[in-house]
């Protein structure tokens, strides 16, 4: 037998190169001299950078830039095959980085995201993948721009500095400054919402509050970004509102669009393009895959629908083996899943599950190989 490992992290508890070790381990146990492959994936969202990097080989490159409130800190992006830069945006502007009190999306900005760019040309990269999950902020991209050398000036001239609360202020946008080296990257955006820039399924009403709005800050924010929106309408002819992803990250979307000529693109499919994962399935007999909560949210564009209908075209069995299943797992099914296992094994707190989650996950899969090697012996 011939296996494959490909499985989302889950998050809090287990990492997805975690996950390959008890199942290797599981595998021999029930099936001696057995042929394991281990492939980290992330599907564009927390994990991508490391998970890609583990998988091809490449490396970790660490940068000072600015948080989400212009702080210093040290973030990391990776780099494989020489010129390709793997950036999470959420490394330098992520809601985690800021404790719950300081965050207001009015005094953030993706400023630190530019510089994870600016860092990335500086050691030679002209192939840049942005994944944009998980921002702190709401100013348009505006700071992600900016720090790459563009400008946002007032009516009268004067110079913004990128912050969401700045939005209404955005009289002219100047990217004829924009470092020139970026006229020779392509930019992809792994991105799995279609949300549009504004209006009530826009950056503001859909994220705004998670990032910690508050009803009248909102009101305010989608007032700028509205302003922001027309703006770029008039200057460069796009419609912000009809770009698919244009409100992803506070904005990130339509900025990266607009200003580098940014292609959105599935996260899941960037992540196995990267890491030729068709190439791995050659003479695999099954795949296993999973993540933490598996439910109608994982066949919109998460790990497991991407590697079950890479599985599917291939002819290959998949079962997918998660920490827990919710309302709607089951629509798998039709994407290449051939069958769904879950770790709990008796009732439990969440608490429990995560602080226990790697004896859980060896024990579950211990039970799915031993019923695999059943349903072998009754062929």
């Amino acid at each position: 037998m011939k296996f494959l490992f490909a499985s989302d992290s889950f998050k809090g508890s287990l990492t997805s190169e975690q996950t390959i070790e008890l199942l290797t381990k599981a595998a021999n146990e029930v099936f001696p001299g057995c042929k394991c492959v281990g492939v980290p994936v992330a599907d564009g969202g927390e994990g991508t950078v490391n998970a890609v990097v583990s998988a091809t080989g490449g490396r970790i490159v660490t940068a000072e830039v600015h948080d989400p409130l212009m702080k210093k800190i040290h973030a990391s992006y990776g780099v494989i095959d020489g010129n390709k830069a793997i950036i999470e945006m959420a490394a330098a502007s992520g809601l985690p980085l800021l404790p719950q009190k300081q965050r207001n999306p009015m005094n953030t900005t993706t400023f630190g995201t530019g510089e994870l760019i600016l860092d990335a040309l500086n050691h030679g990269c002209r192939d840049i993948f942005i994944a944009i999950g998980g921002s702190a902020t709401n100013d348009g991209g505006m700071g992600c721009i900016k720090a790459l050398g563009g400008q946002f000036l007032t009516a009268d001239g004067t110079e913004l500095s990128g912050f969401g609360r700045e939005l209404a202020d955005v009289s002219i946008i100047d990217s004829s400054s924009l470092d020139n080296r970026l006229k020779e990257c392509r930019v992809t955006v792994m991105c799995d919402v279609n949300n549009p820039l504004c209006g009530k399924n826009g950056a503001t009403h859909t994220f705004a509050k998670q990032k910690g709005a508050s009803p009248e800050v909102m009101v305010i924010l989608e007032k700028g970004m509205c302003n922001y929106r027309d703006i770029i309408r008039s200057q460069y002819g796009f419609d912000c509102d009809t770009i698919h992803g244009a409100g992803a990250a506070g904005g990130l979307g339509a900025a990266l669009r607009v200003f580098l000529g940014g292609k959105m693109q599935s996260g899941i499919e960037t992540v196995l393009q990267l890491i030729d994962f068709d190439k791995k399935l050659q003479d695999i007999d099954l795949i296993i895959t999973g993540e933490g909560c598996t439910d109608s949210q994982s066949v919109c564009g998460k790990v497991m629908m991407g590697i079950g209908q890479r599985a599917k075209a291939q002819g290959i069995p998949c079962i997918g083996l998660s920490g827990s299943l919710g309302e709607g797992a089951e629509l798998l099914f039709d994407y290449g899943i051939s069958s769904l296992q879950c770790i709990i094994d008796r009732p439990m707190t969440l608490e429990y599950a995560m602080e226990n989650a790697g004896q859980l996950y060896s024990n579950a899969a211990v039970r799915m190989f031993r019923l695999v090697r059943a349903g072998i012996k009754s062929e």
